[in-house]
């Protein structure tokens, strides 16, 4: 085995996203979370919420009445054309741990990570229905105290995301209404949250979509609606 595809087998096994090939560098990834501080975060505005604390690199977002969440404060987030990545776990609770929201041109999407009793996965909402109503939904087993590499991608036409290297979305939104559920509002442009369960993120990073990167999704054709 070459040394170019064992690493290929690793980044896929570790559920990262894939190298560049030779002479088509990725765009750099920018960290968003510098593992010593909130700079650049605020606590969620949300209704008894618990504290969201920096602690050995990672941001704990301890269980509150409802939910608890971090969102990004700085205006620089991108709208489109971008994939951002965190590895997340659940601690303690029974129900979602890193639903992260996200921009989706000048929309916003929730993906949901272990809602609806902690197997649930899927976008809210699509065309007003929520995770646990669209063709987005999915189970998936999420043990707790387990890091998970959760990684959505958002082009012009399409929404795509990754838990480790499973992809769990491939959604086509043109003709579609994306947003979110109103719990989410504060969250927007970007931020993650639980819910009645203690989480914990680290390694937030974003970075744009290359131009070959974009034309390969660009030439994607839509897929048909029965």
């Amino acid at each position: 085995m070459s040394s170019r595809h064992a690493a290929a087998v690793l980044v896929l096994a570790l559920g990262l996203p894939a190298p560049a090939e030779p002479g088509k560098a990725e765009p750099a990834w920018k960290p968003l979370f510098d593992g010593k501080s909130l700079d650049g975060w605020k606590a969620t505005d949300f209704y008894g919420a618990g504290e969201a604390q920096v602690k050995d690199g990672t941001i704990v977002l301890n269980r509150g009445k409802l939910m608890t969440g971090v969102t990004y404060a700085r205006g620089d987030f991108p709208k489109t054309d971008y994939e951002v990545t965190l590895e997340a776990k659940k601690l303690v609770g029974d129900d979602f741990f890193a639903t992260t929201t996200f921009p989706v041109g000048d929309s916003f999407c929730s993906l949901v990570v272990g809602g609806w009793g902690g197997k649930l996965v899927g976008l809210s909402s699509i065309d007003g229905q929520d995770a646990s109503q669209n063709e987005t939904r999915t189970s998936r087993e999420l043990e707790a105290g387990k890091w998970y590499r959760v990684r959505v991608r958002v082009s012009a036409r399409r929404i795509e995301a990754w838990i480790d290297a499973d992809k769990v979305v491939d959604l086509d939104t043109s003709d579609r209404r994306i947003s979110v559920r109103i719990e989410c509002n504060p969250c927007k442009p970007f931020g993650i949250a639980t819910y009645e369960t203690t989480g914990v993120v680290r390694d937030i990073r974003v970075r744009p979509l290359s131009d070959a990167e974009k034309k390969a999704l660009a030439e994607r054709k839509p897929e048909r609606k029965d």
